[in-house]
């Protein structure tokens, strides 16, 4: 199978995620008008987009950590091997679940 299915499904599930989940996208917009105000010239449109994509960004990496310990545990030394672009593919759906429900509402 080929590779690019696996990070297209990452990818997505990550987009899902950092868009429709409520909960990580209002605690990232918080934090964000908190931290850094100035950073997106006071926009709330601004600050809103780049909450979600750090939401997604977030996603990709925790999903990442299980897989990235299978390889070391493994002792895979080149490229990711299937088994651990499954496990990174499955983390990110888990880490979607809670959006599912309102991209299913809302549709893409």
């Amino acid at each position: 199978m080929n590779r690019n299915i696996y990070y297209i499904g990452i990818a997505f599930f990550g987009m899902i995620n950092g868009i429709f989940n409520q909960i990580a996208l209002l605690f990232a917009l918080i934090h964000l008008q908190i931290l850094a105000p100035a950073l997106l010239f006071g926009s709330p449109a601004l600050t809103l987009m780049f909450s979600s994509l750090m939401v997604s960004t977030a996603t990709i990496i925790i999903a990442g950590i299980p897989a990235a310990l299978y390889e070391h545990f493994v002792g895979a030394k080149d490229d990711s091997t299937f088994a651990s672009l499954w496990i990174w593919l499955a983390g990110t759906a888990l880490l979607t679940l809670p959006a599912i429900g309102n991209f299913v509402e809302f549709g893409l």
